[in-house]
């Protein structure tokens, strides 16, 4: 059991890092393209951040040196690369930070009563506080959490299923693929997990592949089946945040629960994100702690302040945009790892390289961003 532990604590990280509060947004745009559509979307994504996660691990496993995605950036290609990296994870973290303020609001209003904006700052206050305060140990529990939303969802799951309205979930629409692609991007993604990997399996670092594999392949599960239950009892009133229609269609105690839920969901990543972001500028830029703090929560709060108000237009933009950017310096990174002759450690595991893979690849992730920006 012991030599399994290790494998189980990385599949535990990658699982921790990708599910979050993006599950909330999933059936909203599932709805809004027909869940057969959704279905190919997420199955389509998944394996795309599959295959983008084993290229990380593998330039991971060929580079002597441990690096963050950033590092990793500068080494293969370049001041260009790190500028372009840094840029994607935080227009990524500030965008998080922003949905989760703009649905914390909706939330507490469901479950109030109220303004929703009045709620958002009030949320925004006391949060951005307690990320000043430095409250880490909602990362030294973010696994348990990760535990308590898998948990939620078997609950919801046996709750709901007899609200199931199977003709809810026949919708199938070629021409609305892109509909849902940013905010799944957005919930599946965990790129940034993948270098921590090797330092949990250090001895062992043959398993990341497979640690990989089932660290996506468990929210893919996950995802489906909440979708699945969601759309399937609300149809086209599926709202933004899912838990508040879902209350709404099924009773008082699913509004109290499923919101409640949703609220420490987007309050743990709030504070995670918020800590990560405070960090980089503390410890990358050298910053002193009160400007590191105010560049991570002031920024998203203006442009909230600016009305920027919409839960899954934020993250759909971010997932797309962000999440699209991230991907294409990971395949950029990659085609120069497979050009050199010699590496500097021999990888654990080495993927055959297929150009047509790539050229896919990088389509889903430039077809993404340029829908996404044309429909802004």
């Amino acid at each position: 059991m012991k030599k399994k532990l290790p494998l189980f604590e990385a599949i535990s990280i990658l699982v921790g890092t990708i599910i979050g509060a993006g599950i909330l947004g999933i059936p909203y745009v599932v709805a809004k393209a027909g869940f057969l559509t959704g279905l190919v979307v997420l199955t389509i994504i998944s394996y795309t951040v599959i295959m983008i996660n084993l290229f990380l691990g593998e330039i991971v496993l060929s580079t002597r040196v441990k690096h963050q995605l950033t590092g990793y950036a500068e080494k293969y290609l370049g001041k260009w690369g790190k500028y372009l990296m840094f840029g994607s994870v935080v227009f990524g973290f500030y965008g998080a930070l922003l949905a989760y303020i703009i649905g914390e609001g909706q939330v507490l209003a469901a479950l109030t009563g109220g303004s929703e904006v009045v709620y958002s700052l009030l949320f925004f206050v006391g949060a951005s506080a307690l990320v000043y305060i430095g409250l880490t140990i909602v990362q030294k529990f973010e696994f348990i959490m990760t535990l308590i939303i898998l948990l939620i969802v078997i609950i919801i799951t046996f709750w709901g299923f007899s609200s199931l309205n199977f003709s809810n979930l026949s919708q199938f629409d070629l021409s609305k693929l892109f509909i849902p692609y940013g905010v799944i991007f957005f919930a599946i993604g965990g790129t940034s997990a993948v270098p921590q990997l090797r330092l949990v399996l250090k001895g062992r670092e043959k398993d990341i592949k497979k640690a990989i594999l089932i660290g996506v392949s468990i929210p893919f599960i996950v995802y489906l089946i909440f979708t699945l239950i969601v759309v399937g009892i609300t149809g086209m009133a599926t709202t933004e945040i899912a838990t508040i229609g879902l209350g709404q269609a099924v009773s008082k105690s699913m509004i109290i629960f499923g919101n409640i839920f949703a609220f420490f969901t987007m309050a743990t990543s709030f504070l995670t994100l918020g800590l990560a972001i405070k960090s980089t500028y503390l410890y990358d830029l050298k910053v002193k702690h009160g400007l590191a703090w105010s560049m991570a929560m002031l920024v998203p709060l203006a442009v909230f302040l600016l009305g920027l108000h919409g839960f899954v237009k934020v993250i759909g933009t971010v997932g797309a945009i962000g999440g699209g950017f991230e991907g294409l310096l990971i395949l950029a990174i990659y085609y120069k790892l497979k050009k050199k002759k010699t590496l500097e450690r021999k990888p654990e595991y080495v993927l055959k390289y297929k150009p047509l893979l790539m050229m896919f690849l990088g389509l889903i992730f430039v077809g993404g961003i340029i829908y996404t920006l044309i429909n802004l």
